[in-house]
């Protein structure tokens, strides 16, 4: 094993992982897109910013020669892990995903399954008067023509695009708790969450104190790996992969 492994990062997931390795002797380069004010840092190596596309990260993987890519990002961001994909496959670097587990709806949930966030809002338009939106700063804008609804809008960072004409923003950094997740939809009145099947524990209370509120949830679907990306779901399986390739 020769250089280090590059993290795609910006996750739990890949914090994790990148103290695993380290803890290990592997020398790890942690890469996040810069995105989030003050993001929690991983141990080791870290970059920060974009890499200039599929001809700069390939530029990259070509001149730091990485053992292996491990795409750790969040399970929303396709640019990246499309982009990660095509620059491996033109360097010739090992790639792997690790994503977490999605969610799974259970007895007594109401969700709303849809493929993206633009369906997100047609439904959100036809159901709802009250929101609790939960998708992401980068995703408000998709909301900005629904007038006839309320919008408690949490975000960490602020958005930047247009928002709905009436609402509330809540920047507020998780995990979060039932009990609070809870106090927030009986306080506002929310009588629809939405939110992405993004999976973990940090933020899975709020689909814990809908089911109790009796809420319905307008859930995205998570967006499929690009063809061909071997994927596990766990840090301990993606540590296991690097060690083979040892």
């Amino acid at each position: 094993m020769t250089g280090p492994v590059l993290i795609l990062g910006g996750t739990g997931e890949a914090r994790a992982l990148a103290r695993q390795l380290v803890d290990a002797g592997v020398a790890v380069v942690s890469s996040l897109a810069g995105r989030v004010r003050d993001p929690a840092l991983p141990v080791g190596e870290v970059r920060i910013g974009g890499f200039g596309g599929v001809p700069g990260l390939t530029d990259w993987l070509t001149e730091h020669r990485p053992t292996a890519v491990v795409d750790a990002t969040h399970p929303f961001a396709q640019q990246i892990s499309r982009n990660a994909a095509a620059a491996t496959t033109q360097a010739g670097v090992p790639l792997l995903a690790l994503r977490r587990p999605q969610w799974q709806p259970e007895t007594g949930d109401s969700w709303i399954d849809v493929p993206d966030i633009r369906a997100a809002a047609t439904e959100v338009g036809r159901r709802s008067r009250r929101a609790f939106l939960t998708t992401g700063r980068q995703d408000v804008g998709a909301f900005a023509a629904q007038a006839d609804t309320w919008f408690l809008i949490r975000v960490v960072d602020a958005p930047t695009a247009d928002l709905p004409p009436h609402h509330e923003l809540l920047r507020s950094r998780g995990p979060y708790d039932v009990a609070g997740e809870r106090e927030l939809i009986d306080r506002y009145g929310v009588d629809h969450l939405v939110t992405k099947n993004s999976g973990g524990s940090m933020t899975s209370a709020k689909l814990t104190a809908a089911r109790d509120a009796g809420v319905p949830v307008i859930m995205v679907r998570r967006p499929a790996l690009p063809d061909g990306v071997a994927a596990v779901d766990s840090v301990d399986a993606a540590v296991g992969w690097v060690a083979q390739l040892r």
